[in-house]
């Protein structure tokens, strides 16, 4: 593979990382559909198409990053690595499925759950000093809240028990912040979302600090299975090259319709972290919400996000995320013509009334 020197920046290194390298070499890695390699199962050893894009990932993210079949996969390998009885520290607003797979373990009896506001950064440090490990995730999904990474992940070096601390950085993606620099064990992607970027993909992928936690984290997907299937680690490879231009155009015209909803008469609060694709914004009722949605044309009504494509939901219509505000909007903004997303943005809001 290609030589990937630091002084590049992120964005170039999006594109080489993971590159063959030599003469008569494809300049893309090939879809390799093979069950077993040699004398050992791909599920084990990994393949060629694996191979290259953990390589990419943990370029960026600086550390040894491993793939799975899904972003829920890696919540699941990071509770395998857990004795039974521990306490963690889960934020309040985070993603649906993972709640749900905390929820189920401590139903289970498997480990006990304390919630922390995202943005209550004393009490994740008063956390540090007394849970087993520390899940993070920032900004939120839905609600987009931000959490002190750096100031957490401090307090649990200094702390007596050392807990783990685990980042959610599917929002950011590693363009928009490492989590690994910042002080944090593993960090976490749905790369379903913003990292391949094309709605049509399955993949979870870790990034752990050491090579111990990155052995842990192989070892409890192959116990699991939760194997990528070799194409949609070659779709995430792909979709990986073009994260920068994506996330810097995205971007770009999300911070200029954030601006514009905030002065809209008919939205009474919007958040939006400074960077990256996700907005979230509020009108003065669910109903309004509901039907600001189904007014929109070419804004998808749809729960998918991180494409190609806008799309935007009213999360607290859907199971699980009761604890939205209810009038809340997440925004999924895609690389359609900035100008038109807001032309049908403005017609849905002023048909409002």
């Amino acid at each position: 593979m290609i030589a990937v020197t630091v002084e590049w920046t992120p964005r170039t290194r999006a594109i080489v990382a993971g590159r063959p390298e030599g003469q008569g070499e494809p300049s893309n890695v090939p879809i390799v559909p093979a069950s077993a390699l040699g004398l050992g199962y791909s599920r084990e050893d990994g393949t060629p198409t694996w191979v290259a894009l953990e390589a990419a990932i943990g370029e960026l993210e600086g550390g040894h990053a491993t793939a799975f079949a899904s972003g829920i996969a890696t919540v699941s390998a990071v509770l395998d690595l857990l004795p039974a009885g521990v306490e963690v520290a889960v934020p309040g607003d985070s993603y649906v499925g993972t709640r749900a797979m905390f929820d189920h373990a401590e139903q289970m009896g498997r480990l006990r759950i304390r919630r922390v506001e995202p943005a209550d950064t004393a009490a994740w440090v008063s956390a540090a000093a007394e849970v087993d490990l520390l899940w993070l995730e920032s900004p939120t999904n839905p609600s987009l809240e931000l959490i002190d990474i750096a100031a957490i992940a401090a307090a649990a070096k200094a702390s007596a028990k050392r807990p783990k601390v685990v980042v959610d950085n599917t929002f950011a993606t590693p363009l928009g912040q490492q989590p690994l620099a910042l002080g944090a064990d593993i960090a976490v992607h749905s790369a379903t979302k913003l990292i391949g970027g094309h709605s049509d993909l399955l993949l979870g992928l870790t990034v752990a600090a050491d090579e111990e936690l990155a052995r842990g984290l192989r070892d409890a997907r192959t116990r699991g299975g939760a194997t990528p299937g070799s194409l949609e680690a070659w779709l995430a490879l792909r979709g990986l090259r073009t994260l920068g231009v994506r996330y810097a155009e995205a971007s770009r015209t999300a911070a200029l319709l954030a601006e514009r909803l905030g002065s809209h008469a008919a939205v009474t609060r919007v958040r939006y972290p400074g960077s990256g694709a996700m907005i979230s914004f509020e009108l003065a009722g669910p109903d309004l919400a509901d039907r600001l949605c189904e007014r929109l044309r070419l804004v998808g009504h749809a729960t998918s996000l991180g494409g190609v494509e806008s799309t935007l939901e009213r999360r607290a219509a859907r199971a699980g995320d009761a604890h939205v505000a209810p009038a809340a909007l997440r925004f999924s903004v895609g690389l359609e013509d900035p100008e038109d997303l807001w032309l049908d943005l403005a017609q849905a809001l002023d048909s409002l009334g």
